[in-house]
């Protein structure tokens, strides 16, 4: 007889195929939490803090294994090395070894900066370091602080910052510092193992790694001895219970002094001066390119290759037009004479200053050779055809644009030096309902570029349409040739597409000039503040704008860089928010250039150096230009200011924190 199943049988067996079919499943757990948190120091040989050690090879463990980034640049040791060290990691270890022979009695600071973060999630452990001593002692004072371009205060991430006991100016150029740091992705560093006593102390964009700074990198001073030193203070902890209720508890703590040093590095813009270039690119040009820029101009002079003996030894001024760029280092000359047209092979001695060894002024003569290749056509030496070099048969005259700014003079081109004008056959006219009406206007070089730029001026009637008219053979150039007739009609723009800004400046004097900046941080326009503290722009494009200010100690009105040891840069500060302009709009806005602590002054849209910010994190700049207002980060009350600018430690005392230092340098 068969054996006979009712329902209850058939219901346990499904329940156990499908427990083990369940049992038997592979699912994917569920991970928990994201690491968040950096790796943390467990011990190390030596240990932290460690006296007599005689090891050059230096083993740290941490928690949880570790990877480095970029150990040979980022790793910094005290003493200063000659022979960089070799660092490497392994698992949870990570190894120093150092090549250099130890210094007797000497304390060691092994500064990882943020070369540490953790294999899995790139955590980043920054600021670690370790210290411990060949001797019977340990030096533990500190110097911490930030360092910021001059001109546009970027932070300056990877410089080497350096203490020297040697006070003297020249140390930074023939000494290696006594203590070293490099600076993190915000600017900052803190200088650790330092002895008693007082310091000057350098950041320096060392390119070459050899320790010293030559003239042609980046640097920054403090015009004043630190003494660094510790003080007792009481350190605030905040603790959550489980019901989310929280307590304040406070225990001692030390605070290590000066904690707000500002370094504003500069670049005094040396350049070995030589000449870079020479070519005759046609009969009738020769051009010389210096590698530096020059208060003097060049002494041109024919040496030989011309006909005419009388024209050996002459100055360029007398066979040609010389056309210098803003700062003296190109020239070209453009040839009138037909005798030096005719040279196939030129030679032209060029005189110029460059420094000696002890960087003092030096005159220096080179002789160029300059060949005329004719091109196809011109077949015989010397000959010197009516149309010398295609493109000069007819002088071109030509204008820029259709649309003419109502500030601005309309500016003309010309594609050779012109040797007169006839005026009487120039003429400017408005255009009256539908009448031409001439008017009168003012023709002048163009200090832009006074040799091949012209200036027409009038006090333009907003929105109205213009005509300048040229008749033919009115403008002669130096070759004998003439402009054809040329008509350029325009229209002024209207008052309605422009906007105009005003700044309210505080703490500003009469030496203040306020750039506004477009959004890549390019100067567009730039002013002077006046008597009443106020910066007004008129006239300006709808657009988004930025704005920086800068003291003109020098008055040649444009930033300034700075000389070492003796003259600092020209202070700096920026407007905090974008300002959106839209036509026919009148904006004002109140600008307390001490308000905002200067590392946190600049907007984050147009900052280039910026922090790498972990994953779904912000800057607070950046919210700030998204929402158009000041965030609570940018209060000023997080720390005391005298906002005196020639008070050199008037920055805030907050140690080593992001943001919250202030100027520091003296006028």
């Amino acid at each position: 007889m068969r054996p006979r199943f009712d329902s209850l049988h058939l219901l346990l067996a499904v329940l156990t195929v499908l427990a083990v079919t369940a049992c038997a499943s592979i699912g994917r757990p569920e991970g928990g939490p994201r690491d968040e948190r950096p790796p943390e120091y467990v011990r190390s040989v030596p240990a932290q803090g460690e006296r007599n050690s005689d090891r050059t090879t230096i083993n740290i463990w941490f928690n949880e294994n570790v990877q480095l980034e970029d150990a040979f640049n980022k790793v910094m040791v005290s003493p200063a090395q000659e022979t960089p060290p070799r660092v490497s990691s392994n698992g949870r270890r990570v190894t120093v070894h150092l090549s250099d022979t130890l210094v007797p009695g000497a304390t060691y600071t092994i500064d990882f900066g943020d070369a540490i973060k953790d294999l899995n999630e790139g955590n980043v452990l920054d600021g670690f370091a370790l210290d411990f001593s060949t001797g019977d002692s340990i030096d533990s004072l500190r110097i911490s602080g930030m360092v910021l371009a001059a001109e546009n205060l970027e932070p300056a991430q990877g410089f080497t910052v350096g203490a020297y006991a040697n006070t003297a100016d020249s140390a930074i150029r023939t000494l290696r510092p006594l203590r070293v740091a490099r600076t993190n992705q915000y600017g900052q560093f803190t200088i650790r193992g330092l002895a008693p006593g007082s310091y000057r102390v350098y950041a320096l964009n060392d390119v070459n790694r050899d320790g010293h700074w030559d003239r042609s990198e980046d640097v920054a001073f403090t015009d004043v001895l630190l003494a660094p030193s510790v003080t007792e203070i009481a350190v605030t902890d905040t603790f959550y219970a489980s019901d989310g209720s929280d307590s304040l508890v406070s225990r001692p703590g030390v605070q290590y002094l000066p904690n707000d040093v500002l370094l504003s590095w500069f670049n005094q813009n040396y350049k070995a001066q030589y000449i870079v270039n020479n070519e005759r690119p046609d009969r009738r040009r020769a051009t010389v390119i210096l590698g530096a820029p020059t208060d003097s101009v060049p002494e041109i002079r024919i040496v030989d290759g011309v006909a005419d003996s009388a024209l050996v030894g002459a100055d360029a001024a007398l066979w040609s037009v010389p056309q210098y760029s803003a700062h003296n280092d190109s020239v070209t000359l453009w040839i009138r004479d037909t005798v030096v047209q005719a040279a196939d092979s030129l030679r032209l001695s060029v005189r110029y200053f460059r420094e000696d060894s002890l960087g003092l002024p030096e005159a220096v003569v080179d002789t160029l050779r300059f060949y005329y290749r004719a091109p196809r056509g011109v077949k015989k030496k010397g000959e010197v055809p009516d149309t010398v070099a295609p493109g000069f048969d007819v002088m071109q005259l030509s204008a820029r644009g259709s649309t003419q700014e109502v500030y601005a003079p309309l500016r003309l081109t010309v594609d050779q030096p012109v040797a007169s004008i006839d005026t009487a056959s120039l003429r400017l006219l408005m255009q009256v309902d539908t009448l031409w009406v001439e008017k009168p206007y003012t023709l002048e070089p163009d200090s832009l570029d006074p040799v091949l730029g012209l200036c027409v001026s009038y006090p333009w009637e907003p929105g109205e349409k213009y005509r300048f008219e040229a008749d033919s053979a009115s403008v002669a150039g130096i070759f004998g040739e003439h402009i054809s007739a040329k008509k350029f009609e325009f229209k002024v723009r209207s008052l309605e597409e422009y906007a105009n800004l005003t700044f309210n400046l505080r703490d500003a004097d009469s030496t203040a000039r306020v750039e506004l900046l477009n959004s890549s941080d390019k100067p567009v326009r730039s002013v002077a503040v006046d008597s009443r503290g106020r910066a007004e722009f008129r006239y300006l494009p709808a657009g988004t704008y930025y704005a920086r200010m800068y003291f003109d100690a020098d008055g040649d009105g444009r930033w300034s860089t700075g000389l070492l040891d003796s003259i600092p840069p020209e202070e700096v500060a920026y407007f905090t928010k974008k300002i959106e302009l839209k036509s026919n709009w009148d904006v004002v806005e109140d600008w307390d250039i001490y308000a905002v602590p200067l590392d946190r002054q600049k907007p984050y849209a147009i900052l280039k150096n910026r922090p790498k910010l972990k994953r779904g994190e912000k800057d607070p700049r950046d919210i700030q230009d998204e929402n158009g207002d000041e965030d609570d980060f940018m209060n000023p009350m997080r720390g005391s200011s005298s906002g005196n600018r020639n008070n050199n430690n008037s920055m805030n005392n907050i140690g080593n924190l992001r943001g919250g230092f202030r100027q520091n340098n003296t006028r």
